[in-house]
């Protein structure tokens, strides 16, 4: 073959391409024709390793409710208060809410609170104000709206010790209620800038004058604190020691709450489809039906475990109570405060964490040289602090400002602790607790199974679970 040279114009005689090869054996390609692949089940991303589930003694519940019997309670726990906000200086306090003060636990009167909500007021705080002073008489109660404030007092040597740390939602004030010169049993000052709703003490008197339904209430509330009771707030028994001869014992009775929790059963569902030919033609080597339920179920375990952390009725994130809550002292979770959260109770089993909050724990760890330890848990080596395996879980929300919460868990009925709650023998029981059931096959050759789980939380005694929250998670300058 010859082409024009460019420059001359004559003709150039080009090299003829080599022959193709002819292929000396079969080719890989045709050879997979022949050839079963070596394959793996359907892989799966969102699978976690749910402690939670793994951990939780589950109880099984026959009759699909559990009720939680308890000694009378006394001492009312508090809640938190809710605001609604229309720019900085509208901030009003949810009128519904303000039950949440345990002066106002079980008050009916919408009317009433929807007024008392209107008396209070707007005050902006700045970083390092003390707001009040222990020793100082009560004359205005506070509802924080936002920002971080630190209850304080003189120590024994004339140092300032810290005793608490207040964040949004709390309130100041309110345990004045019944009593006739009420103080501040302790300082409180802003660590940040913050914002607070004020109530004069002189309008607390003013409604109990004028409305009688308030004054009855809270007088019968200030009637139930003087009664005897146990450091636990339940209503005291009587009982007498280290007396000698033949002296008259007193006696008594333990009460019992009169109106007692029932958590029902919760349920996960979902509808399983199918292609009867999909099912008839490719069920080998791997049951089509059989992956598609086992990862169906993956999912279901899954959302069960959000349910029970973050579920409005039992989750642990909702029913914890606000007396087991506490914020961190300083933003990041730290030893100090995964102490004080242990502090609170007896035999923590466990804590759960965000991955990204044990990484900020682990990071306030070494800027203190500290190694915390390990546990080993069915044949994990899992972190621990104080002995207690830390586990991981990401059902553990994190908010819009990278800030998580860090819950410690005690387990058990025979510790009085949280347990699961399922029912185990359901008709087409596939797993204990869930089943499967068969729901025909359509017109459209479309195979139909019912999947259900059926499950619940329960909490036993308040004191089985507590939270660390607030803790900050972001990487902090050096």
């Amino acid at each position: 073959m010859s082409t024009p040279d460019s420059a001359t114009g004559a003709a150039v005689d080009e090299p003829e391409p080599p022959a193709r090869a002819e292929p000396t054996s079969l080719g890989t390609q045709a050879a997979r024709q022949l050839a079963t692949t070596t394959k793996t089940e359907p892989q799966m991303q969102a699978i976690s390793s749910r402690w939670l589930l793994r951990m939780l003694p589950w109880v099984d519940v026959k009759g699909g409710t559990y009720r939680v019997n308890r000694r009378l309670q006394l001492k009312v726990g508090r809640g938190r208060v809710e605001f609604e906000q229309n720019g900085a200086d509208d901030i009003r306090v949810i009128p519904r809410t303000l039950t949440e003060l345990p002066a106002l636990r079980g008050y009916s009167d919408l009317e009433v609170l929807k007024e008392v909500a209107t008396r209070f007021h707007v005050r902006e705080v700045r970083a390092g104000q003390v707001l009040v002073e222990a020793g100082q008489p009560v004359t205005e109660a506070f509802l924080v709206v936002h920002g971080r404030f630190t209850r304080f007092t003189e120590g024994k040597y004339g140092e300032e010790e810290i005793v608490g740390v207040v964040t949004d939602g709390a309130q100041l004030g309110d345990e004045a209620i019944g009593q006739p010169d009420p103080l501040w049993l302790s300082s409180v000052r802003a660590e940040t800038a913050a914002t607070v709703l004020v109530l004069p003490w002189s309008v607390v008197t003013e409604f109990t004058g004028r409305v009688p339904s308030l004054a009855a209430h809270l007088e019968a509330y200030a009637r139930r604190q003087s009664l005897p009771m146990n450091r636990k707030g339940e209503a005291d028994v009587p009982v007498q020691a280290g007396h000698v001869g033949e002296p008259t014992i007193g006696g008594g009775y333990v009460d019992y709450e009169l109106s007692p929790r029932e958590y029902e059963l919760s349920l996960t569902q979902t509808v399983l489809r199918v292609h009867t030919r999909v099912a008839d033609l490719y069920n080998h080597p791997m049951d089509q039906t059989e992956q598609q339920l086992r990862l169906t179920i993956e999912e279901i375990r899954e959302r069960q475990e959000w349910e029970l952390v973050n579920n409005r009725e039992f989750g642990l994130l909702h029913n914890a109570d606000h007396g087991q809550r506490i914020s961190t002292f300083t933003g990041p979770p730290t030893p100090d405060d995964m102490d004080e959260l242990l502090a609170m109770r007896r035999k923590t089993k466990l804590f759960l964490a965000h991955p990204k909050a044990i990484a900020a724990f682990f990071r306030q760890c070494n800027r203190r040289g500290l190694v915390p330890g390990t546990a080993s848990v069915e044949g994990h080596e899992i972190p621990a602090w104080r002995g207690v395996p830390i586990f991981p879980c990401n059902k553990i929300p994190v908010s819009g400002q990278h800030t998580s919460s860090i819950i410690a868990l005690r387990t058990g009925e025979g510790d009085q602790g949280a347990v699961g709650l399922y029912q185990t023998g359901i008709p087409e029981e596939y797993q204990p607790g869930l089943n499967v059931r068969f729901m025909g096959i359509g017109a459209n050759s479309i195979i139909s199974y019912l999947v259900t789980a059926y499950y619940s939380m329960a909490i036993l005694v308040p004191d089985a679970v507590g939270i660390l929250e607030n803790a900050q998670i972001g990487r902090t300058a050096e």
